[in-house]
């Protein structure tokens, strides 16, 4: 049998795709909050980041990350990615979560002329909930955002059937605000963005 290529998103493509950083992009667990705490002991991506942002780049579909960290902590965080995704360009402290207004400005910063086709992946929940609140397709992750709260290795030293009790909990969690879909880590979000653009062809909205 004849090797079959991989089917890019069905049309409509999306318009634009924003991450969290902390939790999401890098800083599996989200730790970077606890005391002592240093960005360069958490830059690590997280499974899956870099070949996602490798996907939408060679898609062409822009792309920028948000915290609510201090700008030296979250340039620090952000130090091992790619250039191709763009940093916020105003604190989000002017406009704290859940407020849409930082999703609005990161699109706007990144040329987005419309909301249509937008999506924010996050694990964290008030970010979320700025990403519902600003009209945006949203997608919750379960393992390595801050409602499961583990460091990588302490998330893997867990048994099958405690990973699977947090996992579930932090699954309802985030279906409970609204989002549109929940996945564990940016491993699974090829799949999960094209079920969002069906989704979309199908004239479901955000």
């Amino acid at each position: 049998m004849p090797r079959t290529e991989a089917l890019p998103l069905p049309a409509p493509s999306l318009t634009a795709v924003l991450f969290g950083l902390s939790g999401c992009l890098v800083d599996f667990g989200a730790r970077i909050r606890q005391p002592g705490a240093a960005p360069a002991d958490h830059a690590q991506p997280t499974p899956g980041a870099l070949e996602s942002l490798q996907s939408l780049q060679h898609l062409n579909i822009p792309c920028a990350w948000l915290d609510e960290l201090p700008p030296a902590t979250s340039h620090g965080l952000a130090a091992a990615l790619p250039t191709s995704i763009k940093a916020p360009q105003l604190p989000a402290t002017n406009y704290p979560w859940p407020a849409p207004h930082a999703c609005w400005q990161a699109l706007m910063a990144l040329n987005v002329q419309q909301l249509d086709g937008c999506v924010l992946v996050s694990g964290e929940p008030r970010l979320l909930q700025s990403g519902l609140n600003a009209g945006l397709w949203t997608i919750g992750l379960a393992s390595c955002g801050s409602l499961c709260g583990l460091a990588p290795a302490e998330w893997q030293a867990l048994s099958q059937q405690a990973r699977e009790a947090k996992r579930a909990k932090a699954t309802v969690q985030l279906f409970s605000l609204g989002v549109h879909s929940v996945i564990d880590h940016l491993g699974e979000l090829e799949t999960c963005l094209a079920d969002i653009c069906l989704r979309r062809i199908k004239g479901e909205k955000p």
